[in-house]
């Protein structure tokens, strides 16, 4: 049995997605998302619905790029220096956001420098998950799993409410406890620099203090950017999902399914902050409190289901969860107003949680030992794949109905494919057998 890696390189690994939280959070979806459609782009017709284009073609650079990058860090040993260089590389992206005016001259600069934001922070995040096997063993990764993304939803917490009370809070010229200016939109674009700082001290000590990995024997193998290795990466993956056919087909169509429902889940969280405002008309101040609230919901909701995920595995807890959410959402289809939204809203974050963690659960319980990194890494790779399923539903929803609230509809179909395709995945035990 291997010995457990120290403490202190789990909490290095975890400080990452504690930092995450401040692009996640405050930039994707709380803060900046709002400012930058509901502010920045107050007067460009169908502002939603280009922002969601944007994110959508994001994601398709991010299927057509990550495979490439990602493996190119393994076989080269450099998943550390890949983590560093793109998380450096959004930080940059993310303190550039604070020039950004409330004009509509600034609506697309603000837009290409988020979607661009939005490819390198995954870029990171691959390397960021491939290091799990690095600060964990098989008989605690599920459990290291579980701190980084407690760590996530509590840094979201902390970062969402200093930035409530110090920049946002208040009526008046002056906003906040520092008592910064209204005008010229800076109450939100100092935020941005704020979140960048706070992701850069947090990534230190990932950046730092878990170790590299060793080149690959075959390190002169590895692919150089360019159509070739797009071929070759994509010819790899094929591969590996022939081989995961034959061995256990649980495997492939759960991959197939995660990815599906993950980016649904996603959208909920993309989407969310936009819907408020421009939509049930919650305060664009008051949505960073609605922030804290699904934060602290959603981690209930995690652990909550560990506990049902235990007795029941966790097929069951990713179709309740999907299942409730889809009827939440068609509620929120017809709701109106503030409080419909703030109840029907922190029902959707309620069931978030459960999903993502029950998801990771099923791929730790059927990885079979000594391949967890493979998995982790298709995992990351085919949910990348689809990355823009639902930024483009919602902005086609949106674009037909001339209609922010039907992006709601968007969602919701994504949610749906996902649970109809993990309907047809078996569920699994704790020791990987078929339920």
């Amino acid at each position: 049995m291997s010995a457990a890696p120290p403490r202190g390189r789990v909490a290095a690994w975890a400080a990452w997605d504690w930092g995450s939280a401040a692009f996640n959070a405050v930039i994707v979806t709380f803060i900046y998302s709002v400012y930058l459609v509901d502010g920045v782009g107050a007067e460009v017709p169908g502002a939603s619905a280009k922002y969601s284009w944007a994110m959508g073609a994001a994601g398709l650079a991010i299927a057509a790029l990550a495979p490439v990058t990602g493996r190119r860090a393994d076989l080269l040993g450099r998943r550390r220096a890949s983590l560093g260089a793109w998380t450096l590389a959004t930080v940059a992206l993310m303190a550039a956001l604070a020039v950004v005016r409330p004009e509509a001259g600034w609506f697309w600069p603000g837009v290409g420098l988020l979607a661009v934001a939005t490819v390198t922070f995954q870029f990171a995040e691959v390397s960021y998950f491939a290091m799990l096997k690095q600060v964990s063993t098989p008989a605690t990764v599920g459990r290291v799993s579980g701190i980084g993304w407690a760590a996530g939803y509590v840094g979201g917490i902390v970062l969402l409410l200093g930035c409530y009370l110090g920049f946002i809070a208040g009526e008046g010229p002056a906003r906040g406890l520092l008592g910064v200016p209204a005008a010229d939109g800076w109450s939100v674009r100092l935020v941005a620099l704020v979140a960048a700082g706070w992701f850069l001290l947090a990534a230190l000590p990932a950046m730092t203090r878990v170790p590299e990995i060793e080149p690959a024997p075959d390190a002169a193998a590895a692919p150089r950017p360019g159509p070739a290795a797009l071929a070759a990466a994509y010819r790899g993956i094929a591969a590996e999902l022939r081989g995961l056919w034959r061995e256990d087909r649980r495997l492939v169509r759960f991959l197939i399914a995660s990815a599906v429902f993950r980016d649904g889940l996603a959208g909920v969280f993309t989407f969310g902050a936009i819907l408020a405002v421009r939509v049930y008309g919650i305060d664009a101040a008051d949505v960073l409190l609605f922030g804290v609230a699904a934060n602290v919901v959603a981690a209930v909701g995690s652990v909550a289901a560990g506990v049902a995920d235990d007795r029941l595995g966790p097929r069951p807890v990713i179709l309740g969860s999907l299942g409730a959410m889809c009827l939440v959402s068609v509620g929120l289809l017809a709701a109106s107003g503030p409080v419909a939204f703030w109840v029907l809203g922190l029902a959707l974050c309620l069931f978030v949680g459960p999903a993502q963690a029950a998801s990771r659960s099923y791929l730790t319980r059927l990885t079979p030992a000594g391949r967890e990194g493979q998995m982790f890494g298709l995992y990351a790779t085919v949910g990348r794949a689809v990355s823009w399923l639902t930024p483009l539903a919602f902005g086609a929803f949106v674009a037909v109905f001339h209609a922010d609230r039907a992006g709601v509809a968007g969602i919701l179909l994504v949610l749906a494919a996902g649970m109809a395709l993990m309907a047809r995945v078996p569920n699994v035990t704790a020791a990987g057998a078929a339920g």
